[in-house]
């Protein structure tokens, strides 16, 4: 495609002033004001016949196969037609990038683009625009270049790899020493002499009487637990914060205590629901296996729907046969979805050991804390505040059913996670 530039429409404006000062001045000689008219229009199809033509461009693009959500990526562009070309280029993509910087900008033969890949999924770059200017510059040759490739956008395993690895080293020990703890989910070992430090607890006084000395209960800390990880994708999950949807931050946290459990030899299986249930996958165990959990992590999609708590939670307590840890990622808004979970929640609290995972909402705080400057400031900041604490009444209310809640800052969800994981297993509660 060919077209005129700015510079030949400004010079094709300015010709007509010279054309219509002959026409008035002198009017016989009206034709001699086109000659800087048609000059102009000589120059520019000139400019458009010497312009090297698309045939002679090549175009490609140096893209990652596959990038973490959340993680910025650069795209490099190699463009070359006739020599020491310039090229203002636009790349056609799909949501799932968004431009860090202009999408159009002057490359030489090369040059970068960068984006940040900001839902999961298969971000798809169809196709390169380029378009170069003549040698006067009035006009422009336009071409579009198919490419039709594509980035996987994976779950953020990164977390995973560091801060889960700090905090397993942390408590290496625990799991393969035997404990003292008592609690319904630990495992006799043997009777051992008392000795100090032990939890008085542990004493047992029918064979402290037949020995003459205090005898005490030593056990062994369960392992090949199961823990499911239920991830809410529904509406509200969806919802951003801080430029990544929330369900992203959920699947990067469910990572880490994912990997950490399968390196204390549990096993973990996914449940993905919205208004119905969407993933629901087998057990799996080693870590070996975490690859599998990451790409069935990355195939739960978002959703715009509302989460049906009920028939969700109900389906999942009935694919249960034993008791398991039940990690479920969600959030609620308003008092009535909130209320129908609550019902839920508790007839699957009576047999599993259920761990809520909340991240604090950073934007109704922020709109309860600002000092208000107009009305409308005011009525914002009661209304935010009245959610908050419609927000802790049910956080309460959970607690109160015997569910553990985990509520922070998104940023430290995974390690808050994974702290109140080992928690509940040094206390033997499984």
């Amino acid at each position: 495609m060919i077209y005129p530039s700015g510079r030949a429409a400004v010079l094709a404006a300015a010709s007509a002033v010279p054309a219509i000062a002959v026409a008035v001045l002198v009017p016989a000689y009206w034709y001699a004001g086109l000659a800087v008219v048609l000059l102009v229009l000589a120059l520019t199809l000139a400019d458009a016949l010497g312009t090297p033509g698309a045939r002679s461009l090549t175009a490609t693009l140096d893209a990652p196969a596959a990038v973490f959500v959340g993680q910025d990526v650069a795209l490099g562009i190699a463009a070359r037609v006739g020599s020491g070309r310039r090229f203002e280029v636009a790349i056609e993509h799909d949501a799932r990038l968004a431009p860090t910087d202009s999408a159009r900008g002057p490359v030489d033969a090369s040059g970068k683009m960068t984006f940040t890949a900001v839902r999961r999924g298969a971000a798809v770059v169809d196709a390169l625009w380029l378009r170069w200017p003549g040698l006067f510059g009035l006009v422009w040759r336009q071409k579009r270049v198919e490419l039709d490739r594509s980035i996987a956008v994976l779950p953020d395993v990164r977390p995973a790899r560091t801060e889960a690895l700090r905090l397993f080293r942390r408590d290496a020990s625990f799991g393969e020493l035997v404990q003292i703890d008592t609690g319904a989910g630990g495992e006799f070992q043997a009777l051992a002499e008392f000795r100090q430090g032990m939890d008085r607890r542990a004493i047992d006084w029918k064979a402290s009487a037949r020995h003459s000395g205090l005898i005490a209960k030593e056990y062994r800390t369960e392992r090949n637990n199961d823990i499911v990880f239920a991830v809410d994708a529904g509406r509200l999950m969806c919802e951003p914060v801080d430029g990544i949807p929330r369900i992203d931050r959920a699947i990067s946290a469910a990572l880490t205590a994912a990997f950490v459990a399968l390196k204390l030899g549990d096993k973990v299986s996914l449940f993905g629901f919205d208004a119905r249930p969407r993933i629901s996958t087998g057990s799996v165990s080693g870590v070996a296996s975490f690859a599998t959990f990451q790409g069935l992590a990355a195939e739960l999609d978002y959703s715009n729907e509302e989460t049906n708590f009920t028939l969700a939670l109900t389906t999942l307590g009935s694919q249960l046969k034993r008791r398991s840890l039940v990690l479920v990622f969600t959030d609620f808004a308003d008092p009535t979805s909130a209320e129908l979970m609550l019902k839920t929640v508790g007839r699957l609290a009576e047999r599993h050991l259920v761990l809520f995972v909340l991240m604090e909402d950073v934007e109704l705080q922020a709109m309860a804390d600002t000092a208000p400057e107009h009305s409308a400031d005011v009525s914002r900041a009661v209304i935010a505040a009245s959610m908050l604490r419609e927000r802790k009444i049910v956080v309460a209310r959970l607690q109160r059913l015997g569910v553990h809640i985990v509520e922070a800052h998104h940023d430290r969800i995974g390690s808050e996670l994974v702290n109140a994981y080992l928690g509940l297993k040094r206390r033997n509660l499984l």
